[in-house]
């Protein structure tokens, strides 16, 4: 079969995939980009659960670059839901007529470096065939959906889907399933996913069965419509909050108090975490005290303060304390962003059904859900069981570099990477929002153009000066990814089982998966590497 060839080809269509395209493309490249969807959006396009919505502002969240989508573009709700992000999304790729690049209903199975010919060769699952110099990858950090290995599962004779894999309305951008009357639904897994679907399904559910694995802290959204004089103030003000937001530890409108929880009184400190609590967004996780991510006693403090909350929240004791996480701290893992999901389980019709280590599911049947010795009946299940995150989408891609390696057997003892950027032996393969790479623990499509920009700036480098090859060396590499390591050492994330540390998936390599340096150092990292010619990459 016939091999397209192209400068470059971008496996998958989400923020950054649409960015990186629209960047080379302004270079006059040729480019292919392959995505597995029907439509743009990546992570918008395929999570549509009830409930799913931003957890950062929407206005902080859409690309920066264009005073034009500034201009033409409001956003109604300050935290928008799922619906409206993807047809920002869609909006964007219709503005930049981005589609006309994109292979839709396409899935990558094998990415094959040449290193004689410096090509690397694509395959898709439809045995087509195509080649480029340069290979990106813009496959998304949660966008391998985790299903949890129970006996019977392929056997319930009711609807179920994961949340990241729901099923789409017939017309428009939201969710098959909006309303759920005379329904028995089981919702499985209490995640930032789970979370949002739980609050939402519970005000109009027949009856909810919640199958809670692990508690998790939540702390409220605070979400609300955007008035036209607030709108206003949004559009005057875009210079000012994105470079607000490029200065703080996550690339949010929030930034870190650098005082000690011990800094302050017990009197000042109660009023401060009360302030963040009451406030919109990640506020009272990122815009705390620095030390509750790094240090166990700061940590107790916070989260004494927030089982409190829970307490409030919740009219049976016994219920809130069974909704309350003891063996980890607050902001330890990622934190959810509520709407009334505490409240959910003071309805009648909302059931709590602990399934951890304890009294786990015993199987699915035909009719439901198992556990010991009694059985849920249900009309539908709901798996918020969370993702192989970042390294996961990789996995399922047969990727090999020079001499016909495995990248996934290069990460089989955790990934190795330079800037997150790439891996020693896979030359001219790039990827955006990767492993330890400043986008992963981020907001992320402020993030995302970064990467993209920076790597718009290397490749036309490589074009100026006739450079045909980079690859990063073996020392930049065991460099940047002790780094990382240490850099997640000093934090309480290694401590708990979650995504980040790749801690949730069994059998997996438990590593830290991201970057906690904050925007500000990875910036100025990849700025020094940049002005240094490119320092710890070798460039042929």
């Amino acid at each position: 079969m016939a091999s397209e060839q192209f400068d470059a080809i971008i496996i998958g269509g989400g923020i950054s995939g649409m960015y990186q395209l629209l960047k080379l493309r302004e270079m006059g490249l040729s480019v292919k980009v392959y995505e597995v969807g029907t439509d743009v959006g990546g992570t918008w396009y395929w999570n549509r659960y009830p409930g799913a919505r931003f957890d950062s502002e929407s206005y902080s969240y859409g690309y920066s670059f264009s005073k034009e989508v500034l201009d033409e573009w409001e956003w109604s709700e300050h935290f928008a839901g799922q619906p409206e992000t993807l047809e920002y999304l869609s909006y964007f790729a219709d503005k930049f007529d981005l589609r006309k690049d994109i292979q839709f209903n396409t899935r990558v199975t094998a990415a094959t470096y040449d290193e004689a010919a410096n090509i690397w060769n694509v395959e898709t699952e439809a045995d087509e065939h195509a080649h480029a110099p340069i290979l990106i990858t813009a496959v998304g950090p949660l966008s391998e959906p985790l299903m949890p290995k129970i006996e019977g599962i392929d056997s319930f004779e009711g609807d179920w889907f994961h949340t990241g894999l729901a099923p789409h309305a017939e017309e428009g951008f939201g969710p098959k399933y909006t309303e759920f009357p005379d329904m028995r639904v089981g919702v499985i897994g209490t995640g930032a996913s789970g979370v949002q679907t739980i609050a939402e399904v519970a005000l109009t559910v027949g009856e909810l069965y919640v199958f809670q694995q692990r508690p998790e802290y939540c702390t409220p959204l605070w979400n609300s419509k955007i008035d036209d004089e607030t709108q206003k103030e949004i559009k005057a003000n875009y210079p000012a909050m994105f470079e607000k937001c490029s200065k703080t530890f996550g690339n949010f409108l929030h930034g870190f108090d650098e005082r000690s929880v011990f800094d302050v009184s017990e009197e000042e400190r109660e009023a401060i975490f009360e302030k963040r609590y009451g406030e919109p967004g990640f506020g009272i996780w990122l815009g705390n005290f620095e030390d509750i991510l790094r240090d166990e006693k700061a940590n107790d403090v916070m989260t004494e303060f927030i089982r409190k909350k829970i307490r409030e929240r919740v009219t049976d004791p016994e219920l809130a304390e069974k909704l309350i996480p003891t063996d980890y701290g607050f902001g330890t893992r990622r934190v959810p962003m509520d709407t009334n999901y505490y409240e959910a389980y003071n309805r009648d019709n909302v059931h709590l059904i602990d399934v951890g280590d304890a009294s786990p599911i015993t199987r699915i049947t035909p009719k439901g859900v198992e556990v010991g010795d009694t059985e849920y009946e249900l009309d539908l299940i709901i798996y918020a069981t969370g993702f192989d995150a970042v390294t996961g989408a990789f996995n399922r891609i047969d990727i090999r570099g020079k001499g016909g390696q495995k990248l996934k057997d290069a990460w089989a003892d955790g990934p190795r990477t330079y800037l997150g950027m790439q891996t020693p032996g896979f030359p001219n393969m790039f990827t955006l929002v990767g492993p330890h790479n400043g986008s992963t623990f981020c907001n992320i499509p402020r993030c995302i153009e970064q990467n993209v920009e920076w790597l718009t700036e290397l490749i036309k480098h490589m074009r100026e000066n006739g450079i045909e090859r980079v690859e990063p060396n073996e020392q930049a590499v065991d460099a940047w990814t002790e780094h990382v390591d240490e850099l997640a050492m000093a934090t309480l994330f290694p401590q708990v089982t979650s995504w980040f540390m790749g801690s949730n998936v069994p059998g997996k390599k438990v590593k830290f998966l991201a970057y906690a340096g904050g925007f500000p150092a990875f910036k100025k990292k990849c700025d020094d590497v940049k002005e240094k010619n490119y320092e710890g990459f070798e460039l042929t």
